[in-house]
């Protein structure tokens, strides 16, 4: 996108650094492309406490169902370190216009699939054209605000980065509850009208560059594509197949180890990379990135973990799931207006700090959890992880990208919304393979306790054989088996109770090392958007 700025409906220069304030268009823009970043977001975890709902719509099982979230991922993950290229060839503004309206219309198409396949292509296409907007919102960021308002924009930005995935559980489940899964793919059509209407009038037409076709790293395009795709393949079938285990994974984990590898070094080699990854080289930026993934493995894996948790333990429906999930997004609304201001008055190194490690001992309060552990006792470790969150996203962009010129701006969001978007999908894989695995774990170390060898255990089986005979069961032998199978049971339910225990844990450690990444990086040199300035 050209050096301009919005002025009278239109992009002129920027505000320089002497005013130091955008025109209300810009603003208005810069909103406008926000609610495109909130809505693609809010789309990757939309579905997940109506999964259920949506498979037995569909007719598949669960094993296939979170294809519908992994596939609508893959899209966003591919496209998203192409957003530059795109823009630089079709411009700006036709690649957020197109991309919007076809996000929504795919969104659309999404509720009239009758099957598995035409809803993961579905999803994948929603996912590829609604990937674009988020690395556009965070561009706009910094190339249309002057530095002192740039944290009001990366407020904005964590506001849509941290509040969409707490919020969309929400969102759906209340939806699906009351008015069917299909509905949830009908919500973005609004927004987007509201989005595509605004940014028509407020952003300049500018000239497309079909020339920058032959020049374009095609090579470095298809083996992305391919690795990514594969890669994202191998983390969403590999804990139910048994992962290395499977020749179907190991054939997938070579093309995708192949592919990358090939990519790196072409990006290294080519005079104009897709991705500047040389950039990563860079202190600040190349700690910022790794913090983000480690933000993204934490922000989304816990995203997933606590609808399936209340879901297989407690048995919550949607609607409640959603209701639990809230209470990790609402209090964003109030505190990220301020984090602007903190970001003044301090090192933003520091304020990412403190909500890191607060996200951090969130996870860490639910590695205690019992049977008993359900929405009453999430309702303080989610306010503590939303008062986390919220001083965390906006802090951690200015620290990444604070270093980073402003020709860069754009290749340097799309690394970074895309490898945060990475860390999300290893750790949402990650993190439902350790709950498997401990679960067995556990369900082996609790089985070798309850043996008829027992006398408690003989006697709980003989409590449970007479429950089940004075509520129905006539046949002594058939309320014997019930017993047993109501006993091993509750083993299981307790093993699952101590795997997801352990896996907040792994959370928490993930997030250590964030916190850890932070404090290596550089000062940030803007000290409106790094601190420092009063």
């Amino acid at each position: 996108m050209s050096d301009m700025a919005l002025s009278n409906g239109t992009l002129t220069r920027p505000a320089t650094p002497a005013t130091a304030r955008a025109p209300l268009t810009v603003w208005i823009a810069v909103m406008a492309a926000m609610i495109g970043a909130f809505m693609a977001i809010l789309n990757i975890q939309i579905t997940n406490a109506s999964l259920l709902d949506i498979e037995g719509g569909i007719g598949t099982g669960s094993d296939n169902g979170s294809w519908i979230s992994t596939s609508y991922l893959i899209g966003e993950i591919v496209v998203i370190p192409l957003t530059d290229y795109l823009s630089r060839v079709f411009s700006f503004r036709n690649i957020i216009l197109v991309h919007a309206t076809l996000f929504a219309a795919f969104s659309v198409a999404c509720a009239f699939a009758t099957d598995l396949p035409t809803m993961i292509a579905m999803r994948g296409l929603q996912g590829f054209f609604g990937g674009v907007l988020i690395p556009m919102a965070f561009t706009l960021v910094f190339t249309k605000l002057p530095k002192a308002q740039q944290p009001i924009g990366l407020a904005m930005f964590s506001l849509a980065v941290t509040f969409a995935p707490a919020i969309g559980p929400t969102i759906g489940g209340y939806l699906t509850e009351n008015y069917g899964w299909q509905t949830i793919f009908f919500v973005n059509v609004i927004p987007t009208i509201i989005m595509v209407s605004t940014l028509y009038v407020t952003l300049e037409r500018e000239p497309m560059r079909f020339g920058l076709l032959r020049e374009g790293d095609w090579a470095g395009i298809a083996t992305m594509a391919i690795g990514l795709s594969a890669l994202q393949a191998v983390l969403e079938e590999g804990n139910k197949d048994d992962w290395f285990g499977s020749p179907f994974i190991v054939r997938l984990a070579i093309i995708a180890a192949v592919s990358l590898t090939l990519f790196i070094i072409i990006e290294l080699r080519v005079e104009k990379p897709l991705l500047q990854m040389r950039l990563l080289t860079r202190r600040s930026f190349g700690l910022g990135t790794l913090a983000a993934v480690f933000v993204g493995f934490a922000l989304f894996g816990s995203v997933y973990l606590l609808p399936a948790y209340l879901g297989q333990v407690q048995r919550y429906n949607a609607e409640q799931i959603g209701a639990v999930l809230a209470w990790t997004g609402l209090p964003q609304l109030i505190l990220i207006p301020f984090v602007p201001k903190l970001m003044q008055r301090f090192d933003a190194r520091y304020i990412a700090f403190v909500g890191t490690l607060l996200f951090a001992y969130s996870s860490y309060a639910n590695t205690a959890m019992s049977v008993d552990y359900a929405g009453d006792q999430l309702w303080l470790p989610n306010i503590i992880r939303a008062v986390g969150q919220a001083l965390l996203l906006a802090p951690l962009s200015a620290v990444t990208l604070g270093s980073v010129a402003p020709q860069d701006a754009a290749a340097a969001s799309g690394i970074s919304n895309m490898m945060r978007n990475l860390g999300g999908a290893i750790g949402t894989a990650v993190l439902a393979t350790i709950v498997t695995k401990r679960e067995q774990f556990h369900s082996n170390i609790i089985g070798q306790a309850v043996n008829l060898n027992r006398e408690e255990v003989r006697t709980r089986i003989a409590q449970l054989t007479a429950y089940f005979q004075a509520h129905g069961v006539t046949d002594p032998d058939a309320a014997h088996h019930q017993a047993i199978v109501a006993l091993g049971n509750t083993v299981k339910r307790q093993a699952l109770v101590l795997g997801f225990s352990d896996t907040f844990a792994v959370i928490a450690f993930v997030l250590v090392l964030a916190a850890i990444a932070l404090m290596l990086t550089g000062k940030p040199k803007n000290p409106a958007a790094g601190g420092g300035g009063h």
